[in-house]
């Protein structure tokens, strides 16, 4: 074929032969060492192709006519011929081939000889090509933008000249993907069997309620008191559980509470527990209406014959009600309900105190659900036979036994006792924690919830010659054929559903209690959750006026929660969830009522009612609500229902608000007399200085130069101390004098003792602010009290100590309230009347108040004046003359500011540093481990943390420049009264100063300071009883 048959536009494939042609750089330079320059390359046996001539290029055009001919139309074969011809630039111009001699190329050439006799390399780099250099699939070789997610399982979704090999791939990897295991899908992975037994292995150390699913996949959970709890929810509802709480109705779980009971005589019983509480601090376990089972109560607990001081914490009890009234002769029931922390050390005393020192060992002692850690070391043992051999599961046949859900404590040794009796006085102490269950209904719509999801139990009718003893609830059977317990039971029906037309758990008697039987709440669960609303015509009935004003009677209160063989019977004997699921699908109209008849559970509950706030004039009632009590493994069968009727969940943290609002004490937080509250203020302290420490210098507050010396903990001890000595430093300089002169030389001597801008040090720290004289470490001034947590304090020194007073006489309580002024709630009346006639407390009142409870604490409620919210830990001090009268000028004042102190650490802690780094090089110029760098770090000094105080603390009192009177322990701002609002302790010796020194316009007014900001700002404080 000659070039002169193609046309200038026929392709160059068409031109050649059919045969596959590749030419390379490599190829085309062995070939022409091997012809020889003066061999000619026919096609085939015709004429040899004629090479064009060209015309020489004279001058300087040369190299322009050589790039003009790249754009003319040749014919391919020249054009394939010219091209082969190397040219490279180099200086002076282009010069052919590579040494810049000419070098000419074949004039004829045949594509299949020259090909087969480069098939080795064609074939080699067909190889290349195919062959994959790394591990990626095909549609992996792809670029970016080329993939799509399809082609992973999709092979058509590849390009085609990819589809065949991708194709390969998949079957490839079909035969090498492992046999799958029998239980394929992932919820036969997760069969019952086996997440039962992790569940259970999950609960040795932890106690799970048996609401922990459910609240596991909506709340933030933690780790304490030995249980695994709900802290918050995932969700933002921190109003909305408020509102709940207002408008309409807040659920919680308080089954980690610890039940303990007491069993015996009423006599020996209140004989052994009247040296643990006192008269003046409250009611006792004497209560008229709390001894006969009708009422709930609450009492404060202390050692034996140690009040005021050793206090254990509070507790709320339950009589069992007597079925035959005035008989005191027979066994009587006590239920003590306490929060965790308090358990050890009142199970203690208690058997102290009823001297129950032997054990009640259980004849059967039940085999745990866990093996323990013997057990499974005896397991790793096994036969010679054995050795190198698979184990399989023995279980997995007809003959396995099948696993139980742990319910109740899983933690509680089975083989350890858990009942206690005393040989002198017949009282059986038993540990009942987890054995019931205790449900929290919170806010006005608690009756309505109450009685859309509860049903009282329908009476069942036993035919003659049937046999009920074979029966699950032969209990209940037997207890119909009672005339007597069968009218008891309509009576309590009925009062149960005049609850439905009472507007607030409020208007009933605080601490009701109402027994009940109910049916099983799963059966009327409703389709979709729903919210119930009151009926408003049910309020305008007689009989629920004469509910409010009698109450529940006594006999109303029995129920059959009291007894643990009926418990247990209702425990066991419940219908699972996936039995009742199926019956409810075997219905013959969808949705209908599901009647279980004689097989249906009857569960006995007991109802008791929550008052809510009962201190003070303002919201009295708000947050009442009632608490649900019914045996163990009911739990969730009790929470969905209500759910489903529009109660909203909360956790800890909503716990915390609803006493806060209540400006009742959280237990243990708010209790620094008890061990408990003890711990919990050493827990807290350390969580917060970790949390300290974690941010760097520059971006945490330095609580040295704000004057702040205790940022995380509370040195209530050493307060008390402080003032203790404070007022008897003022008496002695005093003399004989007048008590209105006296007065004024306690406040002149407070004004001195206080350093203010004026008599401040001159000198100035290295950012140029006035450094206080207070701020220097003195050591003739340190006390004998712990140094600051906030540094180096060591967890559980003062632990051993004393611990401090809290003023809990009610009598004395209310005097105080009357000398504090208007409450918080009237907060603009020192204000707006002057001369409120309020009584000043007296010289003989005070000291008569102070012999009787020396060095101790008043709990208090702060009301903000103006804007502000206080927050824990915050300072609450006395202001100063020149605070009340800046405050007469201007009714907008905020408030003083603190003035800035000096760090007087700084210098060391620099030290420190420079020593630790002159450590570290000599001991690595002298090839020694990096752990002895460390063991000198300042010649036997601790390690300072910047920004803290270190060491002793100095006088806390007269620190700053307004006198310390207390620190804040809750606080907030309030959404019931729209400002910031605080509850917290303060001495009562300085109290009891301040007092007696204000006018009584301003009598109550305080300061309260952030512990990271300088600024003050005017508060009232309020004693409510």
């Amino acid at each position: 074929m000659r070039p002169a048959d193609c046309s200038p536009h026929t392709s160059p494939r068409r031109g050649l032969s059919q045969s596959l042609v590749i030419l390379t750089r490599g190829a085309l330079d062995s070939s022409l060492r091997a012809s020889g320059r003066s061999t000619k390359y026919h096609n085939g046996g015709g004429r040899p192709f004629q090479a064009q001539k060209q015309e020489p290029f004279s001058g300087t055009s040369r190299q322009r006519q050589t790039k003009m001919t790249h754009h003319s139309p040749v014919d391919p074969d020249v054009k394939e011929q010219s091209s082969s011809k190397i040219m490279f630039k180099k200086k002076g111009g282009w010069k052919a081939g590579p040494e810049g001699t000419s070098q000419e190329i074949p004039k004829y050439i045949t594509a299949s000889t020259f090909a087969q006799a480069r098939a080795a390399e064609i074939s080699a780099m067909l190889k290349a090509v195919t062959q994959k250099s790394s591990n990626s699939l095909v549609f992996q070789t792809l670029p970016r933008h080329m993939r799509r997610r399809a082609m992973s399982h999709n092979v058509k979704r590849l390009p085609r000249r990819l589809q065949e090999i991708a194709q390969k791939e998949a079957e490839k990897a079909v035969h090498q993907k492992k046999e799958h295991s029998k239980n394929k899908c992932h919820k036969a992975r997760r069969c019952h069997k086996k997440r039962v037994l992790e569940f259970n292995r999950r609960q040795k150390k932890n106690i799970w309620l048996e609401t922990h699913i459910w609240h596991a996949k909506r709340f933030h959970m933690v780790k304490k008191w030995g249980y695994c709890l709900g802290e918050r929810p995932t969700v933002k509802s921190h109003r909305a559980c408020y509102r709940a709480m207002t408008n309409c109705c807040l659920l919680q779980d308080l089954s980690y509470y610890c039940c303990l009971e007491l069993k015996g005589k009423e006599e020996e019983i209140l004989k052994a527990l009247s040296p643990m509480c006192s008269v003046d601090a409250g009611l006792t376990f004497a209560a008229v209406h709390c001894l006969s089972g009708k009422r709930q109560g609450s009492v404060l607990l202390y050692r034996a014959n140690k009040y005021p001081r050793e206090m254990l914490g509070p507790v709320t009890f339950i009589w069992k009600c007597e079925r035959t009234p005035g008989h005191t002769s027979e066994s009587r029931q006590l239920w003590i309900w306490l929060h965790p922390t308090l358990k050890q050390d009142i199970l203690e005393e208690l058997k102290a105190a009823c001297q129950c020192v032997e054990p009640i060992k259980s004849a059967v002692c039940i085999p745990s659900l866990l093996p323990t850690t013997s057990e499974e070391k005896s397991q790793t043992v096994l036969p010679d036979e054995k050795i190198g051999k698979k184990r399989k599961r023995k279980d997995d046949g007809e003959n396995a036994k099948p696993v139980k859900k742990v319910i109740g404590d899983g933690t509680r040794d089975p083989c350890q006792p858990s009942s206690w009796i005393s040989p002198a006085t017949g009282i059986i102490i038993s540990d009942l924690t987890m054995e019931m269950n205790r449900l929290r209904l919170i806010g006005p719509l608690s009756h309505s919830i109450l009685t859309e999801a509860l049903k009282a139990a329908s009476v069942q009718t036993v035919r003659e010659g049937e046999d009920t003893e074979k029966a699950p609830h032969h209990w209940w059977t037997e207890t119909c054929k009672n005339p007597d317990s069968v009218s008891l039971h309509h009576r309590q029906e009925a009062i149960f559903e005049l609850l439905g037309g009472i507007t607030s758990p409020a208007e009933i008697p605080a601490g009701t209690i109402l027994g009940l039987t109910v049916g099983d709440p799963r059966i009327n669960l409703p389709q979709k959750r729903s919210k119930v609303l009151p009926n408003p015509e049910k309020c305008q009935d007689e009989k629920v006026r004469q509910l409010l004003l009698e109450g529940v009677p006594v006999d109303c209160a029995h129920s059959f929660v009291w007894n643990q063989a009926i418990c247990k019977n209702v425990t066991e004997n419940k219908i699972s969830d996936q039995d009742l699921n199926r019956k409810r699908s075997e219905l013959l109209v969808p949705g209908s009522q599901l009647v279980l008849g004689p097989q249906e559970s009857r569960i006995p509950i007991l109802l008791i009612q929550q008052p809510g706030k009962v201190t003070g004039d303002e919201r009295r009632g708000w947050g009442s609500g009632w608490d649900v009590l019914l045996p163990k493994g009911w739990g969730m069968a009790f929470w969905i229902p209500f759910i489903y009727r529009g109660a909203r969940v909360g956790g800890l943290k909503e716990s915390v608000v609803h006493s806060q609002y209540k400006r009742s004490p959280d237990i243990p937080s708010d209790f620094p007399d008890c061990p408990a509250g003890v711990v919990f203020a050493e827990e807290q302290a350390k969580n917060l200085l970790e949390k300290y420490k974690r941010h760097p210098p520059a971006k945490r507050p330095n609580y040295v130069k704000l004057g702040t010396l205790a940022p995380f903990r509370y040195p209530w001890e050493q307060l008390s101390q402080e003032w203790e000595l404070r007022v008897r430093a003022q008496e002695k300089s005093s003399g004989a004098s007048s008590p209105s002169g006296e007065e004024s030389d306690l406040r002149r001597d407070k004004l001195s003792c206080a350093p203010t801008p004026e008599n401040t040090d001159p000198r100035s720290d290295e950012g140029g602010s006035s450094q206080s004289s207070s701020s220097k470490p003195r050591a003739g001034v340190a006390t004998e009290c712990p140094a600051q947590l906030g540094t180096e304090w060591v967890a559980g020194q003062d632990a051993t100590g004393s611990l401090p007073c809290v003023l809990r006489s009610r009598k004395w309580l209310k005097q105080l309230s009357t000398w504090c002024g208007p409450s918080s709630r009237d907060r603009w009346a020192a204000q707006r009347a002057p001369g409120s006639g309020q009584p000043a407390p007296t010289r003989a009142a005070c000291l008569s108040l102070l012999d009787h409870f020396p060095r101790a604490l008043v709990w208090v409620s702060l009301a903000l004046l103006r804007k502000g919210s206080p927050e824990p830990h915050s300072m609450i001090c006395v202001p100063a003359e020149e605070d009340i009268l800046q405050l007469r000028r201007d009714r907008l004042y905020c408030g003083p500011q603190e003035p800035k102190h000096s760090d007087p650490f700084k210098s060391e802690i620099r030290k420190q540093k420079e020593k630790k780094k002159v450590q570290k090089r000599q001991n690595q110029a002298r090839a020694e481990p990096e752990g002895l760098a460390g063991a000198h770090p300042a010649t036997g000094h601790p390690a300072l943390t910047l920004g803290l105080w270190s060491g002793p603390l100095p006088v806390l009192t007269s620190h700053c420049s307004r006198v310390l009177l207390g620190f804040v322990t809750q606080g907030d701002f309030s959404m019931a009264v729209g400002s910031g609002e605080g509850l917290g302790f303060v001495s009562l010796t300085g109290l009891l100063d301040m007092l007696s020194g204000q006018a009584a316009a301003e009598r109550g007014l305080v300061l309260l300071r952030a512990p990271a900001s300088p600024q003050y700002r005017f508060a009232r404080v309020a004693v409510e009883v």
